[in-house]
């Protein structure tokens, strides 16, 4: 077994040494043919001075050997911040399941022996905060597709009131806005932004300066000023973000949002804001949402519409099925003075 250990290993360094072999050998041929070729057609080595060549060979060298070592060194900055990217959100995981795993426990372990006049009013006092707590995270976003005609009026009527709307944009279609040197339109997820570049002739990627990080974005095409250049609304994943140059006359971007519960009203802070009161997202766009996001959203709108027909929310409901189930298994307790929504 020894022996066959040693085997490979000697097969595996000669192969590797014959690669590094092959390579250094192609090195000399080509760096033969350069200074053969600067032998007998230039003054290269008669020309400037005894030493002049070999100083400015060595002064290429000392330039580009720091060029391949920045290189070497900014990729593997960027694999370790990729790893560490990588890390973060598999202990993230693993800490939100546990959390869960633990919620899930406490729920069942969970019981209740008495329920006496004042924990009655305590637990009503619970629900009650649960209730208006809920009531003021819900987003101005989400729209309740059950509204009807006299509540929309009332909706606008309200906005117009509301010195803070005051001045700001209606959304285009998209929910963004159409703008004299671009359009971008967003969903609670991404952003997305086309930049027509106006060229009587068709550009190509490196014609164009194209810089995205996580809170400034600037492009435009190379030698005039940016058709963009400022800081965005909120921050973006870089990772997940990117740009294509379509037909050769507009600039297309995508941009991943950090906070998916968030509709911007603005691209860059420099633009005219519009109101995202007045944001519709189609249902279909559900479909786009991560599960997690997904779920928070459907069961917000859920909420919303239990709140608008005087019905219990989905945390109401179910606080409430603890009480009946409690109620059920202590038939021999009275519970006429408690008084519960």
């Amino acid at each position: 077994m020894i022996q066959k250990n040693l085997m490979e290993c000697c097969l595996l360094w000669h192969s590797n040494m014959k690669v590094v072999s092959k390579r250094y050998s192609q090195m000399q041929r080509l760096l033969d043919t350069i200074f053969s070729f600067l032998a007998r057609k230039t003054d290269f080595f008669t020309g400037g001075g005894k030493g002049a060549g070999e100083k400015l060979v060595m002064e290429k060298f000392k330039k580009y050997e720091k060029v391949a070592l920045d290189m070497e060194a900014q990729k593997a900055e960027e694999r370790e911040a990729s790893e560490k990217r990588r890390r973060e959100k598999a202990e993230a995981q693993r800490k939100k399941e546990q959390e869960l795993q633990k919620q899930q426990q406490a729920e069942e372990a969970a019981s209740i022996t008495e329920l006496t006049e004042e924990e009655a009013k305590k637990l009503q006092d619970e629900i009650d905060q649960e209730k208006n707590k809920r009531t003021n995270q819900i987003p101005m976003e989400i729209s309740n597709e059950n509204v009807d005609a006299s509540g929309d009026k009332a909706s606008e009527a309200e906005e117009e009131e509301d010195p803070k709307e005051k001045g700001k944009l209606k959304p285009n279609s998209g929910n963004g806005c159409d703008l004299p040197n671009y359009r971008w339109t967003q969903t609670l997820s991404e952003v997305e932004l086309r930049v027509p570049l106006n060229t009587p002739n068709p550009l190509r990627p490196r014609d164009l300066v194209v810089s995205i990080t996580k809170k400034h974005l600037v492009c435009g095409i190379r030698g005039q000023p940016p058709i963009i250049d400022g800081d965005l609304h909120s921050e973006i994943k870089i990772e997940e973000s990117t740009w294509v140059l379509e037909d050769g006359r507009t600039l297309f971007l995508s941009l991943e949002k950090v906070n998916k519960m968030e509709w911007w009203s603005r691209l860059v802070l420099t633009d005219p804001e519009i109101s995202t009161r007045k944001i519709n997202p189609e249902p279909s766009k559900l479909s786009d949402l991560d599960g997690e996001t997904r779920g928070l959203v459907e069961k917000m709108m859920y909420d919303q519409r239990q709140r608008e027909m005087g019905l219990p929310t989905s945390d109401e409901q179910k606080k409430q099925d603890v009480i009946k189930k409690f109620m059920e298994q202590h038939p021999e307790m009275d519970f006429s003075k408690c008084k519960f929504n």
